[in-house]
């Protein structure tokens, strides 16, 4: 096997219970290390996860998500990219990508494969349905790219639907979001930092006009011709009036009006360090994903470093409902190192952060954090994770049962 689960209950602290209504199925966590996808059964009023079977993917797990039913999981593997051990120090882009279709039982969340997997012309970075759950659409770094593919009435993957040669998806994609109007698809391109031998690469959201799986060229937002705007992730708030992104080098959380026919305003309207004043970014330092609490007060950041401990955390921040203004109000070490992804239950009971690497004394782990009222974290416990040489603790994802 290429891992053994370590599971190991530490910290546990008191907490008070939310006062919010939350989800009344069951909840299950799935996390990604190597090619096996996880499945974890969560319990958000004891804060504790109780493992349950994995299932194996042609390749490396490099993001899921499930369809807007939550009857099924689509679940993009790749040889190539971070998730598989760099060659000579060069991260392998490979040769076998693909989208595999799984039915998520309703009973126990237990995944079951349905039809043939949607192979891909380069990896998958990122993928998400649109928002009736006709498509899938997957985001390709190298070269950036969007490919659309159909869903068949039965849950299982159809055909790639053609698109046209000049839509321009911009310099590293990394990451798809559908607008919750239906109309667009937002590509979030990252670009690249620069180095000793090669300038900088400019970022950029790339907005597509969007009906039937078919993409158009809409829009592009690169403040500053996307020179210092590494933009990594975006996240839309539940009333619709905004969109936040991270900007990976420069650790910094960005807002932008969202218009009524899917586009996002030109400029930001805010923009905030996700770190605190007294823990300026270092070297290595990175901001990483991004996710709304589900009543739209809260929104939280994964801030990364490979070289401290303290530069792994989750910055919590409060949201102003009629400006959309952030406010750091909380930042909470993560308990490990490298926190790519982490996850929110329906209810907003429980974070889960999937600290992806072990380092030293320090395993991998999914940490759970208890989130208050207020929307501050409090640490309950972690499950260490045992990964072996090239395989990490990639992503996770809470799914409610339907």
């Amino acid at each position: 096997m290429l891992f053994r689960p370590l599971i190991a209950m530490v910290a546990l602290a008191p907490a008070a219970l939310l006062s919010q209504t939350s989800n009344s199925g069951k909840t299950v966590l799935y996390a990604a290390v190597g090619n096996q996808l996880i499945q974890y059964d969560l319990d958000p009023n004891a804060a504790t996860l109780t493992k349950r079977g994995p299932v194996t993917l042609p390749a490396n797990v490099q993001e899921a998500w499930p369809s807007p039913s939550h009857k099924d999981l689509y679940v993009a593997w790749s040889n190539g990219g971070a998730s598989n051990a760099p060659v000579n120090g060069v991260v392998p882009k490979g040769d076998h990508h693909g989208i595999s279709a799984f039915h998520i039982d309703p009973g126990s969340g237990g995944l079951e494969i349905i039809g043939k997997p949607a192979l891909l012309p380069s990896r998958p970075i990122f993928i998400t349905t649109d928002t009736n759950g006709s498509h899938v659409i997957a985001a390709h770094n190298d070269p950036s790219a969007l490919t659309v593919y159909r869903i068949l009435p039965d849950g299982t993957l159809g055909a790639q639907v053609p698109q046209s040669a000049s839509l321009d998806f911009g310099i590293y994609g990394h990451q798809v979001r559908a607008d919750p109007s239906g109309k667009t698809i937002i590509l979030i391109t990252r670009g690249n930092g620069p180095t000793a031998t090669k300038a900088e690469d400019p970022g950029a959201l790339k907005i597509f006009s969007y009906k039937d799986g078919v993409l158009a060229n809409l829009r592009s937002i690169a403040p500053n011709g996307g020179f210092g705007y590494q933009v990594r992730h975006l996240d839309f708030h539940p009333s619709g009036k905004w969109a936040f992104v991270t900007l990976e080098r420069q650790n910094q959380l960005q807002v932008y009006k969202r218009m009524p026919d899917g586009t996002l305003g030109s400029a930001p309207l805010f923009i905030k360090s996700t770190l605190p004043p007294s823990a300026p970014a270092g070297p290595g330092q990175t901001v990483a994903s991004i996710h709304f609490h589900p009543n739209g007060r809260f929104v939280y950041v994964a801030n990364r470093s490979a070289d401290t401990a303290a530069g792994n955390s989750m910055s919590v921040f409060s949201v102003n409902q009629e400006t959309g203004e952030p406010t750091l109000i909380q930042t909470i070490e993560t308990h490990g190192f490298e926190p790519r992804t982490f996850t929110i239950d329906s209810g907003g009971r429980i974070l889960a952060v999937a600290n992806q690497l072990s380092k030293g004394a320090i395993p991998a782990s999914l940490a759970l954090f208890r989130i208050h009222d207020d929307g501050k974290l409090e640490f309950e416990r972690k499950y260490d994770i045992e990964t072996s040489p090239g395989k990490t603790l990639f992503w996770a994802r809470t799914v409610s049962l339907r």
